[in-house]
């Protein structure tokens, strides 16, 4: 069992974007951000439920299959969930419709209790006031044999790894430079020493580093 996460970066680091508005409540930026991914015939099958058969097919796309591979838990946070955008909402249920790409349970982090939200095909979402340690000791025992992961935001992942509770963490830099919104490198200096290192050049000139420990 490992714990994991993957996240989309800017070339300045940026993993969550800064431009949404009402009207777009994701951003333009957000959208250059992660259109590597989103092109990924994987990411158009689990998450937009096409069957086209569409979509890129060579690194982008292996990273994208990884990142769907062997979980049996996630761990996210309030902004992740669209808590921040719908706070007043008793009936939001994520931004991914009736079909959410997890099929297990995922903890998400709030500092309000809600109650849980189950689906069809397995997902379910539990809400959670709870510290790094204490969600991952929660999750470990809903994972089974299956890995953990941290599915963001930056501050969310940012804290598990400040804690070094992050065996592996993978990103992708898209080569845009995005000047504002959250940034994931803040205050982890040296991060890397605990870890070995690798990268790889995809098509769409995409750099995935991996932090492996």
């Amino acid at each position: 069992m490992a714990v994991r996460a993957d996240l989309n970066l800017s070339l300045d680091g940026v993993a969550v974007t800064a431009d949404q508005t009402p009207e777009n409540p994701f951003g333009e930026d957000w959208g250059r951000l992660v259109a590597p991914y989103v092109g990924t015939r994987t990411f158009r099958e689990r998450v937009l439920h096409e069957g086209s058969g569409l979509g890129t097919t060579g690194v982008d796309d292996r990273y994208a299959q990884g990142y769907f591979e062997g979980v049996g838990a996630e761990i996210m946070g309030a902004g992740m969930f669209g808590l921040h955008t719908f706070p007043d909402n008793p009936d939001w249920r994520g931004w991914w419709g009736e079909e959410p790409p997890f099929g297990f349970t995922v903890l998400v982090l709030t500092h309000a209790a809600r109650p849980p939200i189950e689906f069809p095909n397995g997902t379910r979402f539990e809400f959670r006031t709870a510290a790094p340690e204490e969600a991952l000791e929660e999750a470990r025992r809903l994972a089974g044999d299956g890995d953990i992961r941290i599915g963001g935001g930056a501050s969310v992942v940012r804290d598990f790894l400040r804690a070094g509770l992050i065996d592996r963490l993978h990103v992708a830099l898209t080569p845009i430079v995005l000047g504002r919104g959250s940034r994931l490198w803040d205050d982890l200096h040296l991060l890397e020493d605990g870890y070995d290192v690798s990268s790889e050049l995809a098509e769409s000139g995409v750099i995935h580093v991996t932090f492996t420990r």
